[in-house]
């Protein structure tokens, strides 16, 4: 008996690199290769590396260093936004046996099957005017399946490495995602996240006029998902026409990411963004005003280069004012060829950590206060439970509001009208009405 080989694959970064994860899985399969755990021996590994942050390229090499251990005769293949950015500090790893950057990543499978002894492969090319690689997913591990529906950007943001990693706006085909979408919740997906690397900018690459509101107008219509969420989204793409659009749908979630990254107009000039703090405020209360029960998340950076104590403040008080429910926080790391890193005003490690320390107690502060307001109010919330440990399940409402719940029965996914009745840590203790 022929034994069937096997791959173990590894994702650092984003939910976009998730999803291209799943979708190298599954194409994997699809030749006969069996997918086990990155743990376990395997012919072969497949890491799906990150470059956001300087800590960011150093897992990468971890991980990769980490997989030859597991089993010294397996191929290691090594793609992602780091091996795009950095091919050469890849190819200075030891026992690496491909390297493939951010394009082309399907093809990791027919360069596995086909590697010989002692043979390496790179194939990093040109993403400058790549076309979108069209790759789908069948399946989804949770009831909750992310579609990635764009890859790209050209905002250049002086503090980011990204659009270097990932190049300009490519949108996936509207049929193609319209099918992805039907073909996952036949399958049984409760909810559909539609991410990308800038997944406002959907469609610019189009001919035809076709944008984000139109596609989330046609999945509402053909009502294949039951819930449709958005993957973050820039402050300025948040405007009149995008909020009336998406009010109207009866699918769409009320909890939407934005990516702020700070509060401070100096800072935010300063690192190129296309919004100010008040405009940023005005939409998310436009959103606010025509969907009342919205939640807003966000990411903030604390440490840019010449950001002062007052700068910092503003971001603090713009969690405040902005009604800013949950938030990633995170620290400047300096990335090489990027402007900010040349910068004057660099901060201390010492000064990010505190800020950073601080800002995340302010938004704690936030979410416990807009929890008990849920509370308060005593509405009820749908929510979808995606895990159980002991006799808690746990799962999210539409806002993006995480709740537990004690149960005796095994309620994984379902959707569930429940009533808050306490706040535990983060989450809000419901019951099931």
């Amino acid at each position: 008996m022929i034994r069937q080989m096997t791959v173990g694959l590894y994702t650092l970064g984003c939910k976009v690199s998730q999803y291209e994860t799943e979708a190298i899985a599954e194409a994997f399969e699809a030749r006969g290769v069996r997918v086990l755990p990155f743990t376990e021996a395997c012919d072969f590994y497949v890491i799906n590396t990150c470059t956001v942050t300087a800590e960011s390229d150093r897992k990468s090499r971890q991980i990769i260093r980490r997989a030859k251990k597991r089993n010294p005769e397996a191929r290691v293949l090594v793609c992602g936004c780091y091996s795009q950015r950095s091919p050469d500090e890849v190819a200075a790893i030891p026992d690496v046996d491909a390297i493939v950057g951010t394009d082309n990543k399907l093809s990791l499978v027919d360069i596995a099957l086909s590697l010989k002894a002692g043979e390496r492969v790179i194939s990093v090319t040109d993403i400058s005017d790549a076309p979108f690689e069209r790759m789908s997913i069948t399946k989804a591990p949770r009831t909750r399946a992310y579609v990635k529906i764009e890859d790209g950007c050209e905002s250049k943001c002086t503090y980011c490495a990204i659009p270097t990693a990932r190049g300009p706006v490519r949108s996936k085909p509207r049929e193609d995602v319209i099918d992805e979408v039907r073909g996952l919740c036949m399958g049984g997906t409760l909810e559909v996240v539609l991410t990308g690397i800038e997944t406002g900018s959907y469609g610019v690459d189009f001919d035809e006029k076709y944008r984000l509101v139109d596609l989330l107008r046609e999945l509402d219509m053909l009502g294949f998902a039951r819930r449709i969420r958005l993957g973050s989204l820039a402050p300025e793409l948040c405007g009149e026409e995008f909020a009336e659009g998406i009010s109207k749908l009866h699918s769409m979630t009320p909890h939407f990411h934005i990516s702020m990254q700070s509060g401070s107009d100096k800072i935010l000039r300063l690192m190129k963004r296309r919004y100010t703090r008040e405009r940023a405020i005005t939409n998310i209360n436009r959103l606010r005003s025509l969907l009342p029960n919205a939640k807003f998340t966000t990411d903030l950076m604390v440490g840019f280069p010449g950001e002062d104590e007052d700068d910092f403040l503003d971001t603090v008080s713009f969690v405040k004012e902005a009604g800013i429910f949950d938030a990633h926080v995170f620290q400047y790391s300096r990335r090489h060829s990027t402007p900010a890193s040349c910068f004057d005003g660099q901060v201390s490690e010492d000064i990010k950590a505190s800020r950073s320390e601080r800002l995340i107690e302010a938004v704690r502060c936030e979410k416990l206060s807009q929890l008990q307001g849920v509370i308060d109010e005593g509405r009820v919330l749908e929510v979808i439970f995606e895990s159980r440990k002991g006799g808690v399940c746990i799962g999210h409402s539409a806002e993006f509001i995480e709740v537990e719940c004690a149960c005796q029965r095994d309620i994984r996914g379902k959707m569930i009208k429940c009533r808050p009745v306490s706040i535990n840590g983060e989450r809000l203790a419901v019951e099931i009405l």
